[in-house]
């Protein structure tokens, strides 16, 4: 059954990562799901906490091409995308191919960077494709962005504009661990990082085969209707600003679909869309001023909507 085979591979990933990674399965899952959709990642959270090392692992969990990219204040668009250069010995002008040419690309710290080298990834998000001195080339497939942000209270950093925020598919927060994860992770790095040992447990083609089989997961209308519902409402909620956009509609609903196959499924249910709404969405509306003022974050209105939108029963009799 095809969804097994999603399923299967999805476990043997995620066990992988929790090798290094500390208590946080259903964020690892997560990534997974962005895997499947070929969505890109925004985590977001204080420094220290183990961001880069999720990334990190889930890249050498793939066996794809992966590169990192340290965002600072003085990163040039052309430091990522590549450049031309003159070839003395050639007489020509050759592509010296940025870090953006890989299969999976670690923004890190991204909101360090100015808006103008933030913006260079937009194209490459959007279209999986990157311009060079008017020249478009192809981006690698799968081809996934994986962007760890501090918070923009801290000093040294720049907000992300909306329009690239939209464009990530997921935005995920770790937390602090529990004190016996603090102690296991103690344990677990005491002997060396356990990073350093991780192998790939999937193939760059496999991956492109598991999306493919996420895609065929159906999606019954009642349930179409019920995510289209959830993302029209935060456009009429008295609490938002700026509700979201239909991609954040299509992405809810690729999510939902891999979300069911990672669980062995090949139909979405009305709750696959409920436990995702938070991760796809609550990063891509703007509350109001009201809102902000009584301390209703936009992850609070996405779980007041989920609550109070009623829920279509019958799809899940399968």
């Amino acid at each position: 059954m095809p969804n097994n085979r999603v399923q299967e591979t999805a476990e043997k990933l995620i066990d992988n990562v929790e090798k290094v990674i500390v208590g946080k399965r259903e964020v690892i899952k997560l990534v997974m799901v962005a895997l499947l959709c070929e969505g890109h990642v925004l985590i977001d959270d204080i420094p220290g906490i183990g961001k880069t090392t999720l990334a990190k692992a889930v890249a050498k969990s793939v066996g794809c091409a992966f590169r990192r990219i340290q965002f600072t204040p003085d990163l040039l668009p052309s430091d990522i995308t590549g450049f031309y250069y003159f070839n003395q010995k050639t007489s020509e002008f050759e592509l010296r191919p940025g870090p953006v040419m890989a299969n999976i690309i670690l923004a890190d710290e991204i909101n360090r960077a100015t808006p103008r080298t933030q913006s260079c990834l937009l194209e490459c998000m959007q279209e999986r494709q990157v311009t060079i001195d008017r020249e478009t080339l192809p981006l690698p497939r799968p081809f996934l962005v994986i962007a760890t942000q501090n918070p923009i209270e801290l000093e040294g950093t720049f907000p992300l504009p909306e329009a690239q925020i939209d464009r990530f598919l997921l935005r995920l927060k770790l937390g602090y661990p529990s004190e016996p994860e603090e102690k296991d992770i103690l344990l677990r790095f005491m002997d060396g990082d356990p990073l350093e040992y991780l192998e790939n447990v999937i193939e760059v083609e496999e991956l492109r085969e598991l999306q493919q089989l996420c895609c065929k997961v159906s999606v019954e209308d009642t349930v179409l209707d019920y995510i289209v519902n959830i993302c029209r409402a935060t456009r009429s909620h008295p609490g938002v600003r700026l509700g979201v956009s239909p991609r954040a509609t299509l992405g809810l609903c690729l999510a939902s679909q891999a979300w069911a196959a990672i669980h062995g499924r090949d139909f979405v249910i009305p709750d696959d869309a409920k436990r995702l709404a938070v991760p796809v969405l609550a990063h891509r509306l703007i509350t109001d001023l009201q809102s902000h003022l009584h301390g209703r974050t936009s992850e609070d209105v996405i779980k007041h909507i989920v609550d109070n939108l009623p829920v279509p029963v019958e799809e899940s009799e399968h």
